[in-house]
């Protein structure tokens, strides 16, 4: 059971007494609640987890395992994992007690419907923000699968990731296409973290940032004595990363004497350093990307055409943003809530009309100058492609009139936040149409409703 399966989530109810149990699963069941009923604790444990995705309500006495009891183990799963007790009369002191060492609430008998669902209502919110809070902290760290942290729903995105996945694992070298700042190197990264290369090094060169005069002894090499200088030997770039990834940025930059080089290293795994008249064997994965068309390059004279064929077996290729507005919004807050942790500040939510001047623009820069831009966002700083003018009732419009700023938030609040701007921006990107937003955020109708309600946001205000 999901927290899908109904508008309101999962509930747990445990109580030793038949009628009280099925009086409660019925009261929670017409609030569309999904309920577990259990008559005892040792059933009750076989359904929690760390995911359980809801709340336990229990009897405080009971045979075999009372609820202090269940609630210890319940504690030990998971501490974040709301439990509300049910008491008699005589059992208040003990509840107190109870809600002092963690519980969510307690319950006295008898007690009304409505609060019974009102307490288990709020106790289920609590737990969705918990496990959206996780949820959002693993994917910041890059705890999710292969190419999870390439955020996106556009095909050409979901076309990416699916390509990652399948070449990932293998030894294949790629060539990776896109335009300045489009994430090339977090492409590599994410083939090499999928790989069974992880734990060993990942060494990323720029070709286009390298001076000539050092490129060969610091991609292949050197002995001691082999030029003026060479004190002692140096493990080159390419030998370094044996085991692991060479990752080769601006690979139309790399000088023409060189390339054949690479050549040697691609068709044979040898690398030859400078001085030496030994062959050294290195067994790396390349990942070659380039913002040009090699192809054309190699036409021109300015690249080997035969090198260009050699990397030109598993081809990735980065849709620029231009090309994928719809996912502008989607990158713009997760980059806000990397650098409001980095700059240890509380995220600020975009409004519809910020989302919509975002989608505008066309992005020259692409990923990288909209990071830019979310770092400014967060630090205040007015920026012309966020903020031009920013209109009263605006996040940005309140902060500029002296309302609520950007400190002060708690981690739930902040994750209200950006739930709410998800929202507004595939509401306002689908001009109001809920059937299209609740496709792009892959939530029941039901629940895109409820969170419509949670948030105050009106379809209306999006509509043409």
């Amino acid at each position: 059971m999901t927290m899908t399966d109904t508008a309101n989530g999962c509930v747990v109810f445990v109580d030793d007494e038949r009628a009280v149990r099925l009086a409660g699963q019925q009261t929670l069941e017409l609030a569309d609640f999904a309920v577990i009923a259990c008559d005892g604790a040792e059933r009750a444990l076989r359904h929690l987890g760390r995911d359980w995705p809801g709340c336990l309500v229990t009897d405080l006495r009971m045979p075999q395992m009372d609820g202090l009891t269940l609630m210890a183990r319940v504690q030990a799963i998971d501490p974040e994992l709301p439990v509300i007790l049910i008491t008699g009369h005589g059992d208040v002191p003990m509840a107190v007690e109870a809600m002092r060492n963690g519980a969510y609430d307690f319950l006295e008998k008898p007690f009304p419907a409505d609060r019974l669902t009102d307490t288990v209502r709020r106790a289920v919110e609590k737990r969705r923000l918990v496990l959206e809070n996780r949820r959002l902290r693993a994917a910041l760290s890059g705890g999710e699968a292969a190419g999870s942290g390439i955020v996106g729903r556009a095909p050409g995105i979901e076309r990416l990731r699916t390509t990652i996945a399948a070449v990932a694992d293998t030894d294949a070298d790629v060539l990776v296409l896109g335009e300045t700042g489009s994430g090339k190197e977090m492409v590599a990264r994410a083939l090499h973290d999928a790989s069974a290369r992880r734990k060993h090094p990942f060494v990323a060169l720029n070709c286009g940032a390298m001076p000539e005069s050092i490129f060969e002894s610091e991609l292949f090499g050197h002995e001691a004595g082999a030029f003026t200088g060479a004190a002692k030997r140096r493990v080159g770039r390419i030998e370094h990363s044996s085991g692991g990834t060479l990752f080769l940025d601006e690979i139309e930059s790399m000088p023409l004497s060189l390339q054949v080089k690479l050549l040697r290293v691609i068709q044979e795994r040898v690398v030859e350093p400078l001085g030496s008249n030994e062959l050294v064997p290195v067994n790396l994965r390349i990942v070659a990307a380039t913002k040009v068309d090699l192809k054309q390059a190699a036409a021109a004279g300015t690249f080997r055409a035969d090198l260009y064929y050699r990397l030109n077996v598993v081809v990735v290729t980065i849709p620029p943003l231009r090309e994928r507005r719809e996912d502008i919004p989607l990158l713009f807050q997760h980059f806000v809530l990397q650098a409001a942790n980095r700059y240890n500040r509380d995220p600020r939510a975009l409004s519809p009309a910020q989302a919509q001047r975002l989608m505008a623009q066309d992005w020259p820069g692409n990923v990288r100058e909209l990071r830019n831009a979310a770092d400014r966002f967060v630090l205040g700083l007015e920026d012309a492609a966020v903020e031009p003018g920013a209109a009263p009732g605006t996040a940005a419009g309140a902060a500029a009139a002296g309302g609520e700023g950007i400190g002060g938030l708690s981690l739930v609040e902040q994750v209200d936040r950006f739930e709410k701007s998800l929202i507004q921006a595939e509401l306002a990107r689908n001009k109001g149409s809920v059937k299209a937003a609740v496709e792009a955020l892959r939530v029941p109708r039901k629940t895109f409703y409820d969170k419509l309600k949670k948030h105050g946001v009106s379809r209306d205000d999006f509509t043409e």
